[in-house]
């Protein structure tokens, strides 16, 4: 338990157990001190739970087995994976989420083309004849 001030609005760190896709919380990002608990059976009943949700910025995955963090990293919608951490960020790499998390990407290469746009710009300077195509007399289709 944590000692919170007695004056504004706090919401205690809190651990929700059982919580069903039906349930709010499953469905729904907090953005609080909040964690919600999902028992599943098998990886790909998780991987299905992980993807039944109209977000998808980042998700966890804690396992001693590389191989199944590759395998589930693939398979689970979501803009940045963790495995055997959470929320640990490189500013080399890009930062944004699938659906509704997020919009484009932020840190690394792709943050620059996310916030830039290309542009071709062509002046002509001079009234001399082009020649584009060698001969000015031949026709070209």
């Amino acid at each position: 338990r944590c000692s919170l001030a007695e004056v504004g609005h706090f919401f205690e760190p809190t651990v929700l157990g059982s919580v069903t896709p039906e349930n709010t919380a499953f469905a729904e990002e907090i953005f609080g001190p909040v964690i919600t608990v999902t028992e599943f059976g098998t990886e790909e009943e998780g991987v299905a739970l992980a993807n039944n949700s109209k977000y998808g910025l980042g998700g966890a995955i804690w396992t001693a087995d590389v191989r199944k963090a590759h395998r589930v990293a693939q398979k689970v919608r979501c803009g940045v994976m963790w495995v055997n951490c959470h929320h640990r960020n490189d500013p080399s790499s890009p930062w944004g989420g699938f659906g509704q998390s997020g919009i484009g990407r932020e840190n690394g290469p792709e943050a620059f083309e996310e916030y830039t746009a290309t542009k071709s710009l062509t002046i002509r300077t001079t009234d001399a004849r082009e020649n584009w195509f060698g001969d000015p007399n031949a026709r070209y289709s």
